[in-house]
Order: structure tokens, then C-alpha cells, then sequence
């Protein structure tokens, strides 16, 4: 099992998650460091849980189409080697180009990460052709009669939102398997700061479906029999923030 340590940024400062309710985020109070600079705390998740990658989630893009370029600018020159996956809330490829292009130009190794909730292509505003849903779950807004989802980059990630029993975007991004990229992730935002537990039915269902590709889980991990668990039930790696700043997770563990 790997872990992505994740650092979510807000106005500059690192913030910590409180159930995917993004207007509760407070500036993070860690035992890894002081402060909430993103820099520090980036170091620092990375050093405790010894990781090559890093999730950040940068709420200013994903809440107001507000990147926070200088921001990601200093990350990208404070970590070197790091692979940056980053969720601006990109609402279509062409989006993520304009963001991750000076970056990587600056010597980022980045991977954009597309989350359901945020996509908005051409395709999108035109609406999607209908497709079953999944089992007790229902879209934040039904599909139309259109064209199907965009191809997302072939080194991008695709991360299926989802609150509660709700599909957050066009569910026709959890239907179409056919143009899921080589890495999915699983994302229950309820359970992100919760230290509830993996949604571990809806990780098993993408599972089930993926075939060979990569599945990241992300949220509700609270020590290391979770990630245990998450494992059986599929999981190839895990996005955590939380679990890593009260040292849940020993160090030994990971």
C-alpha cells in the first residue's frame, strides 16, 4: 500500500480538511511541524511518511477558478524530484494545460488530477448521452443527449467525487469505463478528516470495474488496520493528511 501524503492549500496557507466542508478549513495544526506554511508542511509530510509524491489540493482553484500560482510556484522550486499531483479544479484539459505548462517548464514533475466535481468541457456544457447509474447513488445534475466525456491526457488522473450516496459531475465519468485513464481516484469527501474509515463498498466497486488501472482511495483513514483493509478490498495506494499530522500512523508502517 502506497500513501500520498496530501497538503490542501487556501489563501496561501496549508489548510486541514474537515469532511470535504471546505468552508470549515483552518489554517492545519500538525505534530510534524509549526505553522501552516505549505512549504514546511509539505517537508514535512513527505519526510515523516517518506514519500516520493505529493496530492495537492489547491481550493482556490477548485471553489473559485482562482489558482494559486505563486503558491504552487514555491512548491514546485522547494521539492525537487517530488511528483506533484495537483487538483486545481480543472474544468477541462485545456485548463490544466494553461496552469501545469509554466510549471512544469519551471522543472515541475506534475500530474493534473481531473475530479469529476469540477469537470466542465465543451462536452460537458453540452451534456453527455444518458447512462445507467450505479446503485443507489444519483447525479448532482442528470445527463443530457450530447457527446461523451472528453479524453482526458493519458497521464492524468481521474478522480471520482462522490458525497454521501451522490455522484458529484456527470456520472457518465463513473459509467464509462472505456475512457478511465491508467489511475483513478476513489474519492468520498464526507469521510476526508473524519477518522470515520475507507468507504471501502465504493472503492471495491470501482475495483471491480478498473481492470489493471490504479486505484488510490482517499479519505477516513485512521491508523494502519485501515489501510490493511483498504488494501484487500483493492486499493493500490491512499491519500492522507490527517492520519499523518496526529501520528496515527508510525512511521515504522509505512
Amino acid at each position: 500500500m502506497q500513501i500520498i501524503p496530501v497538503i490542501d492549500l487556501l489563501n496561501g496557507s496549508a489548510v486541514r480538511a474537515v469532511r470535504g466542508e471546505r468552508s470549515r478549513y483552518q489554517p492545519v495544526e500538525s505534530q510534524l511541524c509549526s505553522g501552516s506554511d505549505p512549504v514546511d508542511i509539505a517537508r514535512a509530510l513527505l519526510d515523516y511518511s517518506a514519500a516520493s509524491a505529493l496530492y495537492v489540493a489547491d481550493l482556490d482553484g477548485i471553489m473559485r477558478g482562482a489558482p494559486q500560482r505563486d503558491t504552487l510556484a514555491r512548491l514546485v522550486r522547494a521539492l525537487p524530484g517530488i511528483e506533484l499531483w495537483l487538483d486545481a479544479g480543472f474544468t477541462h484539459p485545456a485548463a490544466a494545460d494553461t496552469l501545469i505548462t509554466p510549471l512544469r517548464e519551471a522543472g515541475a514533475t506534475l500530474t493534473p488530477v481531473f475530479g469529476s466535481e469540477s469537470l466542465r468541457s465543451e462536452s460537458a456544457l453540452d451534456g453527455y448521452a444518458r447512462a445507467p447509474l450505479l446503485p443507489s447513488v444519483s447525479p448532482t445534475h442528470p445527463p443530457l443527449p450530447g457527446c461523451p466525456p472528453p479524453r482526458l491526457p493519458e497521464d492524468a488522473i481521474l478522480s471520482l467525487d462522490r458525497r454521501h450516496d451522490t455522484l458529484l459531475g456527470d456520472p457518465l465519468y463513473w459509467t464509462d469505463t472505456a475512457n478511465w485513464p491508467a489511475r483513478l481516484i476513489v474519492m468520498t469527501l464526507e469521510r476526508v478528516g473524519s477518522f470515520e474509515g475507507p468507504d471501502l463498498t465504493a472503492l471495491a466497486d470501482v475495483r471491480r470495474r478498473a481492470g489493471q488501472r490504479q486505484i488510490i482511495g482517499a479519505g477516513g483513514v485512521r491508523h494502519t488496520e485501515d489501510l490493511r483493509a483498504a488494501a484487500a478490498a483493492g486499493a493500490d495506494a491512499w491519500l492522507i493528511a490527517s492520519a499523518l499530522h496526529d501520528r496515527r500512523i508510525p512511521p515504522a508502517t509505512i
